[in-house]
């Protein structure tokens, strides 16, 4: 089918599980599935409420500075690349000036933090902004801040997993409308494959789904992510809507164009 026109970004975030081995199977096989990214959650003890029922949770599944840089070079190795959401203007920073990021992403609920968003315009090419619990007011106000980089708007709901009647998928064509000169993607946190590939045939052209190795595995976002097959599966559908939508042109195919005097002329008036 060519060059894909949609990017797949497998989110892992806290599905490692506090392994790095499990991290890198799970690279190894968001790669294998077709996957363009390989996504990870950047945050430390200095970004966690120690009063926070699920603090012990967090602070396992929460990577150390040196493996991200395993994590990097793993990705290199596997030739994905690898992106990050930073829960502090401390984790931008580590992300862009240490571990030479030039690419992030803004996580929903770090979307309307005025002082990332200024730091992240100057540090990086692209920033995929999340705008899970934001209207478009909010949304106009972030991308102010964002007026010096590439900037991939995300339609997403905050809610996990996310109710298929709660998903709200006429947003990217809303999205598309306000904001003409920017790319529009979907973050997804249903559960199965279809808001995904609905969204594709709406226009999203960026597509972020969680992704495990075992959808029973202990954690929140396992039983509303994508395993291996999933994914698999996913990259071949939103490739192949993607190649069905077309061009938007109403013209006589090439194929149409060869029968076309035949087909007219194959009954009497």
């Amino acid at each position: 089918m060519g060059k894909s026109k949609i990017t797949l970004i497998a989110e892992i975030g806290e599905n490692y599980l506090g392994k790095i081995s499990l991290a890198k199977k799970l690279i190894e096989n968001a790669k294998k599935s077709g996957a363009n990214y390989a996504k990870f959650q950047s945050y430390n003890e200095n970004c966690l409420k120690k009063n926070d029922p699920e603090y012990e949770w967090f602070k396992k599944v929460s990577l150390k500075d040196h493996e991200h840089f395993k994590l990097k070079n793993y990705c290199k190795k596997k030739k994905i690349n690898f992106l990050s959401s930073p829960f502090s203007l401390e984790r931008a920073e580590f992300l862009c000036e240490k571990l030479k990021l030039n690419e992030i992403k803004v996580a929903s609920s770090k979307m309307t933090n005025k002082k990332l968003l200024k730091y992240l315009n100057t540090k990086t090419k692209k920033v995929f902004l999340s705008t899970g619990m934001s209207n478009i007011k909010e949304i106009n106000q972030s991308l102010n801040y964002l007026d010096n980089t590439e900037v991939v708007i995300m339609h997403c709901v905050s809610e996990y997993p996310l109710k298929p009647k709660n998903s709200n998928l006429l947003a990217i064509r809303k999205l598309k409308k306000q904001f003409p000169a920017f790319a529009i993607g979907y973050s997804d946190h249903c559960i199965g494959n279809l808001a995904v590939e609905i969204a594709v045939s709406l226009g999203a052209t960026v597509i972020e789904k969680h992704f495990t190795l075992n959808k029973n595995y202990k954690g929140t976002d396992h039983i509303l992510s994508a395993d291996f097959e999933d994914l698999k599966k996913l990259r071949k559908n939103i490739d192949l809507i993607s190649l069905m939508l077309g061009d938007k042109i109403k013209e006589p195919s090439k194929n149409e164009l060869k029968i076309r005097n035949f087909m007219r002329n194959r009954f009497k008036d």
